[in-house]
């Protein structure tokens, strides 16, 4: 990569600007956990909400649309966000707006492209893989419905220009709406009659809101400063961005290994448990993601600032951002173990109720292992950062095909806590090869 001439045009106190930069790094943070802060609150309201209202096996079916929905969304979508970010520094740096505009458009047609794709992947999956998993015919089409919902509410380069712009605040804005517009739904689905259906509406109702708030939020922000929208072809693009399709391909591969990996056991659970066993998974699985929040939140504001120190030529700033975050996430990993040991059973009976006991061993074990996923928060965004983009998708690529060989071993032996069995070791493989990469990294810096 280009940008990565490690030490050729070092600053001039690599110190304060690392300084600089992990003060912005933790105040973005702030303002994206801040608005995952509102979301987890609200999600174990509205999740209280679903799951005492239908009950274990009903909840495991809405679970399984939704799981559904997330593989297909992720298995077609581009992180165009990344490739904005990325990208778009050097042109955000040089003021050539025009070429910054040719490459949002370049993002806006792919996102449109595998959303129109993913209609078609979902009309395939959710007709032919309903019978298998408890569905009927009408919950199968209200599942392409949500799919399409899903797909269609395109967020990603919006995304991208919010942060491009370093306004992780306004983004954590626009995030909330989810949360908030399925807090709202599942309130009016309660005063009128809950079922699979409503909810589904309602969690519908609020991915179109929240796309509709960073797409006006973002533009707003970007107003004037990323040039007009009919100068040259979007596709040229690919030429005034060399490395782009690369780029893109490695990007989307790892990470739609990474999400679908984690919905598919979702599904598979489905096939081998049912909807009850599948739905007991899921909410173990939602709970703990609420109590993990940060990792994505580091992981996006530290890939933003080791983008801009990548195109900088800073190695020393890259390698200081580097060591405070591992820091960082190994006590912030700690303490979040520590919390679902001392909460995570009081927080689940207050959540689900006595019906969904049986989720706690499963809340502990994916906890565990979203913790661990924490501790190396900073792996994969530094070798991205730094054109080992390849790198991280072919040990992603390893992890998602152990998890799968370890699911398909351990499920059919010991339920639904082989599967969570089956995450955590996943996990600690993923940690150890994307630690030992990211170290030979900054050996070859």
């Amino acid at each position: 990569m280009a940008a990565w001439k490690i030490g050729r045009r070092q600053a001039n106190d690599p110190a304060t600007g690392s300084d600089a930069a992990f003060s912005r790094i933790l105040a973005n943070t702030a303002w994206l956990l801040g608005g995952k802060g509102v979301g987890a609150l609200l999600s174990l309201v509205y999740l209280a909400i679903v799951t005492r209202t239908l009950g274990v096996a009903d909840f495991g079916r809405f679970a399984l649309v939704l799981s559904t929905a997330q593989a297909i969304n992720t298995l077609v979508t581009f992180d165009s966000w990344q490739i904005v970010v990325r990208f778009g520094q050097k042109h955000l740096t040089s003021g050539n707006t025009s070429a910054l505009n040719r490459l949002l458009r370049f993002c806006i047609m792919i996102d449109i492209g595998s959303a129109i794709l993913g209609c078609l992947i979902a009309a395939a999956v959710t007709l032919l893989l309903g019978p298998y998993v408890g569905w009927s015919a009408d919950l199968a089409w209200q599942a392409l419905l949500f799919c399409a919902a899903m797909l269609i509410g395109i967020r990603s380069t919006p995304t991208g220009l919010l942060r491009l712009f370093d306004r992780f605040d306004t983004g954590s804005i626009a995030d909330t709406m989810v949360p908030v517009g399925r807090m709202i739904g599942a309130a009016i689905v309660l005063a009128t009659g809950p079922s699979i259906m409503a909810f589904l509406i309602a969690w519908a109702a609020a991915e179109m809101f929240c796309a509709a708030t960073f797409w006006i939020l973002a533009l707003r922000v970007a107003k004037g400063r990323i040039g007009a929208w009919h100068e040259g072809r979007f596709l040229d693009a690919r030429a005034e961005n060399p490395g782009l399709i690369g780029f893109l391909t490695a990007t989307n591969l790892s990470t739609t290994l990474s999400s679908v990996g984690k919905q598919a056991a979702v599904l598979i659970i489905g096939l081998f448990v049912g909807p009850a066993g599948a739905g007991l998974y899921r909410l173990a699985n939602q709970l703990s993601s609420a109590l993990t929040k940060m990792s994505g939140m580091f992981s996006r504001t530290l890939f933003a600032e080791l983008a801009r120190a990548a195109a900088s030529d800073s190695a020393e700033q890259v390698r200081a951002l580097f060591g405070r975050m591992n820091r960082l996430a190994l006590i912030t990993g700690c303490a979040i173990v520590a919390l679902i040991l001392l909460i995570g059973k009081p927080l689940l009976m207050l959540v689900a109720g006595e019906e969904f006991a049986g989720a706690y061993p499963l809340l502990l074990l994916l906890g565990i292992a979203a913790s661990i996923d924490l501790v190396g928060v900073s792996f994969s965004p530094l070798l991205m950062a730094t054109g080992r983009a390849g790198q991280s998708l072919r040990i992603t690529f390893i992890t998602t095909l152990l998890l799968l060989a370890l699911l398909t071993v351990l499920l059919p032996r010991f339920g639904t806590i082989g599967a969570a069995y089956s995450t955590l070791l996943a996990s600690i493989a993923g940690f150890l090869l994307m630690g030992w990469a990211s170290r030979k990294a900054l050996r070859k810096a």
